[in-house]
């Protein structure tokens, strides 16, 4: 510590959907690091157990808080914790997220389709996927509720606390491979999500709108959108997007997002072949960013991609 006392070094991260995964060893890794680290997840049961664990291993610097992404009380009640408690907020990772993917396991399997060629992103017989991996109308809008405007929601209800970090503070964004947008088939919605200076809340409120109406009326082909797991990878296609418009908004903070890599979790029905502390290396990479560091940027894993 510093002559200057405890409070002038002290930083303050959030990490949501924490209980578990690569959220938690997100956690691990940061309180490792020194910082203090409230662990959020929506079932509070799991989500103080997880904290106790790292508690119990010597991590007094994690306390628990419920966060529900699409409940917008549970979200003011985590900014008014963070007030009350730290006077500011130093990271934002935001790590929770829902696939919204019904998968017909037998089915793969009868088309011997490896799960970890396609849930890695790297399938070919993306044709032969569409009739085993599906994505209903109610599922889609959960997922883009969850990683797009669940991700918005809490944001802009830290963004107060986050503007009060003296350094400048780290906003990290779980993304995919699946974001990437050379996945999209119309040129004209890949030219819209680009564009970094016209992009804007409104602008991408639109694409989804249009992507959810082309879903409902089964038009998703004619009209461009990606046909393999479409919502997931609209989602973070839009997340990427607000990660830019974010980080032209705020150019004092880091504002990144980040393809973890094919890591072993729940979202990928646990066919992922990195381990979650490999998984968690780029997040916390950006999180711990120095000052001047690389912002409005898509990193697959600890290196700067192309959107």
């Amino acid at each position: 510590m510093g002559s200057n006392g405890k409070h002038a070094v002290e930083r303050y991260a959030v990490v949501t959907g924490a209980n578990k995964g690569i959220g938690l060893e997100t956690v691990r890794q940061l309180a490792s690091q020194g910082v203090t680290v409230v662990l959020t997840a929506r079932n509070e049961k799991r989500g103080k157990e997880a904290m106790l664990k790292l508690n119990e291993s010597g991590m007094s610097n994690v306390v628990f808080h419920q966060l529900d992404v699409l409940d917008p009380v549970s979200i003011n009640s985590l900014a008014n914790f963070i007030q009350e408690k730290f006077g500011k907020l130093d990271i934002l990772v935001n790590n929770a997220g829902a696939s919204a993917v019904v998968v017909d396991m037998e089915g793969l399997k009868a088309l011997n389709i490896d799960p970890s060629s396609w849930f890695s992103g790297q399938a070919d017989n993306l044709v032969q996927l569409q009739a085993v991996v599906k994505t209903t109308y109610e599922k889609a809008e959960e997922c883009l509720n969850t990683n797009y405007y669940g991700v918005r929601r809490v944001t802009e209800a830290l963004l107060p606390l986050l503007q009060l970090s003296p350094a400048g503070a780290r906003i990290v964004n779980l993304s995919s491979r699946w974001s990437q947008l050379k996945r999209i088939p119309g040129d004209l919605i890949r030219k819209e999500l680009s564009d970094v200076e016209t992009l804007t809340e409104e602008r991408i409120e639109v694409v989804i709108r249009r992507f959810l109406h082309d879903l409902k009326e089964n038009a998703l082909e004619g009209n461009g959108w990606p046909l393999t797991v479409p919502a997931y990878g609209m989602s973070k296609v839009t997340l990427n997007a607000y990660t830019r418009i974010l980080a032209k908004k705020f150019p004092n903070m880091c504002i990144n997002c980040v393809h973890p890599g094919y890591v072993k979790t729940d979202i990928n029905w646990n066919t992922g072949t990195m381990s979650v502390e490999e998984g968690a290396r780029g997040p916390v990479m950006l999180a711990l960013l120095p000052d001047g560091g690389p912002t409005g940027c898509y990193f697959d894993r600890t290196e700067v991609a192309e959107f």
